[in-house]
Formats: C-alpha cells, structure tokens, sequence
C-alpha cells in the first residue's frame, strides 16, 4: 500500500468534500505536474517468484484503487491526470495477476478495489 495515498482516501471518507479538497490540495499540491514522481511511476518487479518482491504489483494495484478514489474529488484535468494514471498502474500489475502463486493467491483482491470504484 502506499501510506500518502492510503492516507488521503481515509480522509476522503471522514472529512466533510469541502474539508477534504482544501486538505488533499495543500497535501499533494503538485500533482497536476505528476509530482512526487515516484507516485506516478508504477513499479517494476523483477522476480515475481520472490514473494517480498511480488509486492511491488500489489502496491501497483493498490495505487489505480487511490489514484480512482481520489479522482472524484479534482478538477476535471487532474481527474483525467489520475484515473489516466490509474490505469497504467493497472495494467502494469494485472498482466502478471496469474504468474506466479505468491502473488496470484492474493493481487486477485486488491485488482477488484481498483476495479469497484465508482467514478463520478
């Protein structure tokens, strides 16, 4: 999971919308220029036979599931930005959901929350 987008969706459900844009604008306040870059680049895994290593596709699915979550709450270009982001973060892990079984027994749940959000 990554712990900055992990935090921002937790707020989004407990804060008030408004409480919640304001925060999530001074929290992240360069994400129209993809910045931090390390969130916007989607990991690579060079063995997903090693079972520690295998997570980096969980983290990879787990930030298209923010990346959409968080969507609903910008402006239209950085709505874009997002859930365009999310879907290369997706497809990055979702290609290998079946290769290995340290990986497969589990990425199945975290590639459904990616998938179940509504987009409003």
């Amino acid at each position: 999971l990554s712990p900055v987008l992990m935090e921002a969706v937790l707020l989004s459900a407990v804060l008030p919308k408004n409480d919640f844009v304001k925060f999530f604008k001074a929290y992240l306040p360069n994400l129209e220029t993809k910045e931090p870059a390390t969130l916007f680049t989607p990991v690579s895994v060079s063995d997903r036979s090693d079972g520690k290593i295998a997570h980096l596709d969980g983290l990879n699915l787990s930030r298209a599931w923010c990346f959409k979550i968080l969507s609903n709450f910008c402006d239209e270009n950085l709505k874009i930005l997002l859930r365009n982001n999310a879907t290369e973060h997706f497809d990055k892990a979702i290609a290998h959901i079946e290769d290995d079984y340290l990986g497969s027994h589990w990425l199945g749940s975290f590639a459904l929350l990616a998938m179940d959000v509504d987009i409003l």
